[in-house]
């Protein structure tokens, strides 16, 4: 058996990783290649790998901490996605609140398991709603110690991929492109949009490169990370919804993200990432997202469909105490079906604040 080619893409929380992710599947796929997907998260109910999922895509998850503190499930997931047919390339989802992941994952991947798989270089999304602020050194909503994390990603990058551009002016490109080569120099940085494709072809390019990589390993003090970490609060629930007659999948969602959104905003809670996904019977579904306060709430996939059952999946990653997001969430999802006369029910929530990372690896130096 070759070995599969290993592809890990980071970023920061609201990057733009699951929709990169999902365009790269379907180019290495036009190219014949089979491809399997790992994602990753601190909570169980992923709406990035139900999203996965119902674009057709074969996807495991790890749920319960980042992929350094759960390696070797990390690599039991990669393993499962090779019974029946054997991936090509697997495509890697961390956490997005996580960072080290040369030295915990990249290095002991390619150390202890090179006869099954080949890393491919390591790119790192940008994300220009909090990164041009952080950058500037400008407040980005968040305390310097989640923005360390931020910085810290881009680091270790082999490259950087500035997302979004389709939405950034040219005067905001040609900043963050001077800001970004200043602050990491001799780092690529290729402008790209996960929503267009645009930028996409230099960065298979990059991903199929086999010369030296994975080199850079931090210098990082655990202490402000965990902190960094710990100021987001975390929260993943699913409910049940009900109609006797159909109602628009499309306008609930825009209505649910737009409602909690503001809410957030009221209460100056910065919003890193809130994603909500409906599904219906595996036939329909449809995903908004709000990637930062200062940004809108948009419908990043249409179902363009009328349906009368749906399980809504909330994920919602915000400078706040998760408990009190978690009230807030329930009042609204709860408030609004009652108000277009649909029934909800809660199945499951989870919320919490993440716990310090403890690395199953963490190699020195390159190897």
């Amino acid at each position: 058996m070759n070995p599969v080619r290993f592809v890990m893409i980071g970023g920061f929380l609201g990057a733009g990783k699951t929709t990169t992710i999902g365009r790269l599947a379907k180019m290495y796929m036009a190219r014949g290649q089979r491809v399997g997907i790992v994602t990753n998260d601190q909570a169980r109910d992923l709406v990035d790998t139900n999203n996965l999922r119902s674009q057709g895509l074969s996807v495991q998850e790890v749920p319960g901490a980042c992929f350094c503190c759960k390696f070797n499930e990390l690599v039991d997931r990669a393993r499962q996605l090779t019974v029946g047919e054997i991936p090509d390339v697997i495509l890697a989802e961390p956490v997005g609140s996580c960072t080290d992941l040369v030295s915990t994952v990249v290095l002991p991947l390619k150390d202890l398991h090179k006869g099954q798989f080949t890393v491919a270089p390591y790119p790192v999304i940008f994300k220009p709603s909090h990164g041009l602020r952080i950058l500037r050194n400008e407040s980005a909503g968040f305390s310097p110690k989640a923005a360390y994390i931020f910085r810290k990603q881009l680091e270790e990058a082999d490259a950087i991929l500035m997302n979004r551009i389709d939405e950034l002016g040219e005067a905001d490109q040609q900043e963050l492109l001077t800001l970004l080569e200043r602050e990491y120099p001799g780092v690529p940085v290729l402008p790209v949009s996960a929503k267009t494709g645009t930028g996409f072809e230099a960065v298979i390019d990059l991903l199929d490169r086999n010369d030296r990589f994975q080199n850079r390993v931090l210098d990082i003090d655990y202490d402000i990370y965990a902190e960094g970490e710990a100021e987001l609060g975390w929260l993943n629930s699913t409910f049940d919804i009900n109609s006797p007659t159909p109602f628009d999948l499309d306008h609930l969602m825009t209505s649910l993200i737009g409602l909690i959104a503001d809410e957030l905003k009221v209460r100056h809670a910065e919003v890193a990432h809130l994603k909500l996904i409906g599904l219906e019977d595996g036939a329909s579904f449809a995903v908004a997202n709000v990637v930062s306060s200062s940004g809108p709430g948009e419908l990043s996939v249409a179902s363009k469909a009328a349906v009368r059952q749906l399980n809504l999946i909330v994920n919602a990653r915000v400078a706040t105490d998760p408990e009190e997001l978690d009230r807030l969430v329930q009042a609204i999802v709860l408030g609004e079906c009652q108000r277009l006369g649909l029934t909800v029910k809660l199945q499951n929530t989870q919320f919490l604040r993440p716990g310090r990372p403890t690395p199953t690896h963490r190699y020195p130096a390159s190897v």
